[in-house]
């Protein structure tokens, strides 16, 4: 894919995830669960990996079929299961340029500008919540404020946490 056709498909994409969205308080997806038995995939794609790549309209026009029809309308207004995701359109915008930037963050040398970041919007939350001073990344102290990877990790790094301090 050149630059000229990232762009305009990339247009479409949001296309496509806005009119979705926007179809989620509309009849079109009456139950938020699908209505499908397992395997039912199996049948809307080809049994063999492409030699090819396949044209962007035709990707396109397997969304609904293919993956919609058979998702978990997670933001359906009665989907009410498991537990609440935090999804938007700046969250959307936010991912693109995650993505399309495609630093990995995982020390200040990796990445300056998303470390930095991320220890200043980490003090806007704690002060929002009231955390005490101690767990900004802005005070002096051995205390720091950092955002995990996956809820599996922050418990991880909980569970870690309370062992250390009980084996003290």
């Amino acid at each position: 894919m050149d630059v000229e056709a990232f762009r305009k498909n990339g247009k479409e994409l949001i296309d496509i995830v806005a009119d979705y969205w926007e179809s989620l308080d509309t009849n079109k997806w009456e139950k938020p669960l699908p209505d499908i038995k397992p395997g039912f995939l199996q049948s809307l794609i080809p049994e063999e990996a492409p030699e090819e790549p396949e044209n962007w309209q035709q990707i396109f026009a397997d969304i609904e079929p293919v993956v919609l029809n058979g998702n978990t309308h997670w933001h359906h207004p009665n989907f009410f299961a498991y537990f609440s995701t935090a999804c938007s359109y700046a969250g959307v915008m936010g991912d693109i340029l995650s993505s399309g930037i495609a630093s990995i963050g995982f020390t200040w040398k990796s990445s300056p500008s998303m470390t930095e970041l991320e220890m200043v919007m980490t003090d806007w939350l704690a002060k929002a919540i009231g955390l005490p001073h101690q767990f900004w990344n802005s005070d002096p102290g051995p205390g720091v404020g950092m955002i995990q990877s996956t809820a599996s990790d922050a418990t991880l790094v909980a569970l870690l946490a309370a062992r250390a301090r009980a084996v003290k």
